[in-house]
């Protein structure tokens, strides 16, 4: 209750008292005046609320104390930016532009003097190449992102590991052992396995890695196989994958972690909602024989490629597989999308650009921005039981209306901006806005780790998130 009196002009004189008769003249008694106790009342009033204001404290202020002025790095500052502070390690050449350089030297290319010059190599798992740059921009650029990079480390809430992780999995020559052995001796291959343990030996020896256990720590791992020689290593820190298809549970979680979309291999579709000229019913040209996460795609073959108005191919990765790719997605109403060796692949991403209604048959994919994007508006999901009796797929898809299939569309339309790279509005600020959100989580596990005790535990009690994994014993 506010208890500040309002200001008001004095009050009007009260009325004369009415005369009294006495034996004598009668004088007339003096007017007795208020004035004085409206005075005291509003006095007492004023100082109520000049009390009620000083000694209690409004919602947005506080009184600053010897440790508020203190900054301490595991405490928010009270007041401070909104955007997360990262810094990124500059990392010895050999993980970054050296990945490049030797990815090119396997494949005969010419060395380059500068590495400004070394120009990655186009493939779906180009998200490392993209935030590489987007933190290699000056800051002015970087408008709206929730991350601001920062030169100092002792200013950083999360910590940047640039290995090109997923490029040093493909960048050798040779990868069998037996071809290892028999290689000419003058000639100098290129080792993931050994990259990715002195990437580790280089950054165990970092005081902020030690400091929080490597939970603040954020890595890039998009092919299912990146990092693999290390995973146990890195598995504190915020993980950047594709799917989880190749990590175990307390390797990895929706929880800590954050689903990347693949860089799509086939051109944006230009034009707007509309079906005319998308003749075909379902579209779909890929590896058909894949591992035993993909064995689905064998039998959808089977039932599909004789079914009239689909199209379903087989294809390996080449220019002119994405000609084709690109030509049958852009004319037609559906596009498939099987698991492959692991639940996700980029012939999603490749749909949903090309205005093509994805048509997922994958049980246990896992799909990127889930908290702003509604995927059942944009995508039919078929289990793979359901999809695989012989007529049902075809016969539900040519089932669906065409204003369903125009507002399938019009939804894609919307959303298609989250999976572009290159859209300064894209996809990496979608991906620092999801490793923003992870810090409160880092900063309770980070302190958790630091007061807990060692525990034996037959299994982890729930996942790598939340149980002592690292073996970190708590001292005095």
């Amino acid at each position: 209750m506010n208890l500040r009196p309002k200001l008001r002009s004095p009050p009007s004189p009260p009325a004369a008292f009415p005369p009294t008769t006495t034996k004598s003249a009668p004088p007339k008694m003096p007017r007795k005046s208020l004035l004085r106790p409206t005075l005291v009342l509003s006095s007492l009033l004023s100082l109520l609320a000049f009390y009620s204001f000083v000694l209690r404290t409004p919602p947005n202020y506080t009184i600053a104390t010897s440790i508020d002025a203190v900054e301490d790095r595991n405490t928010l500052p009270l007041q401070r930016s909104t955007k997360v502070r990262i810094y990124m390690y500059d990392l010895p050449r050999r993980f970054t532009y050296g990945v490049i350089e030797s990815y090119a030297a396997a494949r005969g290319g010419e060395p380059v003097a500068d590495d400004a010059l070394l120009k990655y190599p186009g493939n779906q798992h180009s998200a490392e190449w993209y935030l590489f740059s987007d933190l290699n921009r000056p800051s002015g650029e970087r408008v709206d992102s929730a991350v601001t990079r920062v030169m100092d480390p002792e200013e950083a809430d999360l910590f940047y590991v640039p290995f090109f992780s997923s490029l040093s999995l493909v960048a050798n020559p040779v990868r069998s052992a037996a071809a290892n052995a028999t290689a000419a001796p003058d000639k100098t291959l290129y080792s993931d396995e050994h990259t990715q343990e002195a990437l580790m030996d280089w950054l165990e020896e970092r005081i902020y890695w030690k400091r929080n256990n490597g939970w603040d720590h954020v890595f890039i791992c998009q092919d299912p196989n990146a990092l693999y020689k290390v995973i146990e290593r890195v598995k504190n820190g915020v993980l950047l994958v594709s799917d989880f298809g190749r990590l175990a549970r307390n390797q990895a979680s929706l929880v800590k972690d954050v689903i990347l979309p693949y860089s799509h291999r086939i051109n944006t579709f230009k034009g707007d909602a509309g079906l005319e000229n998308r003749n075909s019913v379902l579209f779909f040209m890929g590896n058909r024989y894949r591992k035993e996460g993909g064995k689905i795609r064998d039998l959808l073959f089977q039932l599909l490629e004789n079914e009239e108005g689909v199209i379903i191919k087989h294809g390996a990765q080449s220019r002119e597989s994405r000609r084709a790719a690109t030509q049958g997605m852009h004319t037609s109403k559906f596009c498939l999308h099987p698991a492959g060796d692991t639940p996700s692949a980029c012939r999603l991403f490749d749909a949903i650009v090309s205005l093509c209604v994805p048509v997922i048959v994958s049980d246990y994919i896992e799909l990127p921005f889930e908290d702003v994007i509604d995927y059942r508006k944009i995508a039919i999901f078929v289990d793979s039981t359901t999809a695989t009796k012989p007529g049902h797929l075809a016969k539900l898809l040519r089932k669906v209306r065409p204003e369903r299939i125009l507002k399938f569309q019009k939804e894609l339309l919307k959303v298609k901006r989250y999976f572009e790279y290159e859209d300064p509005n894209g996809t990496v600020k979608e991906i620092w806005r999801q490793v923003s959100q992870k810090l409160p989580l880092i900063k309770l596990m980070s302190n958790r780790d630091q007061r807990i005790v060692l525990r034996e535990l037959t299994e982890p009690d729930c996942s790598c998130i939340c149980s002592n994994l690292t073996g970190v014993r708590t001292t005095l």
